[in-house]
């Protein structure tokens, strides 16, 4: 499918501290004509997003906040209903929630990812309680007392890669995560999506398409693959999952992913999302080219141009590297409003 409409922008960061000059760049990406700001949300690794995301909303104007991503095994779902309840009644309309079943929150902890029946569980009590509508938690009705039912929703958002979660995203969710930019893939993952929506009597077309990787903007490529680098081990962790799930069956697992990860040999989650990550060493250039956006702006344009073409409505900049206030600069200056002009 063509799409001529424009693309919103969102950028992600770690929540590292000291948490001003997280809510600095936040407040910069804003002036950049970023629209959306999003955290990751491992409870351990790093410091509480929520708490964060307040201060950044008080100190935007426009911009929407979310977790990149929130899940419900260390969370309880009514907890999650209530924090973005609590945080569209201080700033209405700027709340986004993008879900997974789970990787670092819950495997730096010793646990394990959620089902997907969990999550598509807490998909439906979110939304209800964020709504101020009656919940059912297994037969337990609940609802938020203080949150009036205003018509207000909450849009969630699921990151998948495989073909069953793909199939959640289809049949259940109101935005698609995909966290590479790699345009096959996306292809493939898309599709997968779209199947399961139309099977489902859902409109395709009313599915946000969201692709998550990271970008840097500049000439020395050689330098931005090694400060990406770490991406592929991230994205490495997901596809192990699937290739030990479903083998190297290249209609489940696409084969340019099955193949890069033969020499993963293990991933330390205290390094996670960080240049430099030494777990990542096995990642080969052209993975880091395939799944990122780098070089300079024009490839940037060109290849966000072929992710739009494809059906992406949002794309989200890992920002973690180390220019960053450079690639905020090239994104606001140059790409942004390329994408938007058409």
């Amino acid at each position: 499918m063509t799409r001529t409409d424009q693309m919103s922008f969102g950028v992600v960061l770690q929540p590292d501290p000291p948490i001003s000059r997280v809510v600095d760049l936040a407040v910069i990406a804003e002036g950049r004509g970023f629209d959306q700001c999003w955290l990751f949300d491992s409870h351990v690794l790093w410091p509480e997003p929520f708490v964060i995301f307040s201060q950044i909303l008080a100190r935007t104007e426009r911009m929407g906040v979310g977790p990149m991503v929130t899940n419900p095994g260390t969370r309880d779902i009514t907890v999650l209903g209530s924090l973005f309840a609590t945080l569209d009644s201080m700033f209405p309309g700027r709340t986004l929630c993008a879900m997974g079943r789970g990787d670092s929150a819950l495997r730096y902890i010793g646990r394990r990812p959620e089902s997907l029946a969990a999550s598509v569980s807490a998909m439906n009590v979110i939304r209800a309680l964020f709504a101020g509508r009656e919940a059912d938690l297994g037969g337990t009705m609940v609802r938020i007392p203080w949150r009036e039912e205003s018509g207000a929703e909450l849009p969630v958002w699921f990151a998948a890669y495989g073909p069953k979660a793909l199939d959640v995203v289809g049949r259940h969710a109101d935005g698609f995560v995909l966290q590479l930019a790699d345009p096959k893939i996306l292809e493939w993952t898309l599709q997968a999506v779209r199947d399961a929506a139309e099977d489902e009597g859902r409109d395709p077309d009313a599915i946000t398409v969201c692709v998550v990787a990271p970008a840097y903007v500049g000439d020395e490529l050689a330098h931005q693959r090694d400060q990406l680098r770490w991406f592929g081990g991230m994205v490495g962790n997901h596809i192990h999952d699937l290739v030990m799930r479903y083998g190297e069956d290249d209609s489940k697992v696409p084969h340019v992913l099955a193949e890069y990860i033969r020499q993963r040999q293990g991933y330390d989650y205290s390094h996670h999302g960080r240049s430099g990550n030494p777990d990542t060493e096995f990642v080969p250039d052209g993975i880091v080219d395939r799944l990122c956006v780098l070089g300079p702006a024009e490839a940037h344009i060109e290849k966000l141009r072929e992710l739009r073409s494809l059906g992406v409505d949002h794309f989200a900049v890992y920002l973690m590297h180390d220019d960053k206030e450079g690639t905020l600069a090239a994104y606001g200056e140059q790409v942004i409003p390329a994408l938007q002009d058409g």
